[in-house]
């Protein structure tokens, strides 16, 4: 709980189904939700570790389903596609962010993978 009011505080978002429990029971919701943002975040990190930020041409993601307190995160991706450009070969990849329920963002990067 203590990552997602953090983040909370430095995206400035507030909404009580962040950080009160006793708000998200009257809900509907099973327990606290993580910020789609704060996974986005998490996803966009994997990439940029796994391909260096200097080659990470283009992301987006799509907000899925919500992750709850507790729920682990496992994050990942798959090469889609591979371009040959006059200067560089790039590689589209799928990405995925998973919670214990199954996928809560899906996204795709282009990433530089060498100088043509």
């Amino acid at each position: 709980q203590t990552d997602i009011v953090r983040f909370a505080g430095a995206g400035g978002d507030f909404n009580p189904l962040h950080h009160d429990p006793e708000f998200v029971a009257t809900s509907g919701f099973p327990g606290v939700i993580a910020m789609g943002q704060m996974q986005a975040g998490i996803l966009a990190g994997w990439v940029s570790d796994t391909f260096g930020v200097e080659h990470v041409r283009s992301l987006g993601v799509r907000f899925v389903a919500p992750v709850f307190l507790g729920d682990t995160l496992t994050v990942g991706g798959t090469v889609a596609a591979i371009v040959e450009t006059d200067v560089e070969l790039l590689a589209t990849i799928d990405l995925v962010a998973s919670g214990d329920k199954g996928p809560v963002v899906t996204g795709s990067a282009t990433v530089v993978v060498a100088a043509t």
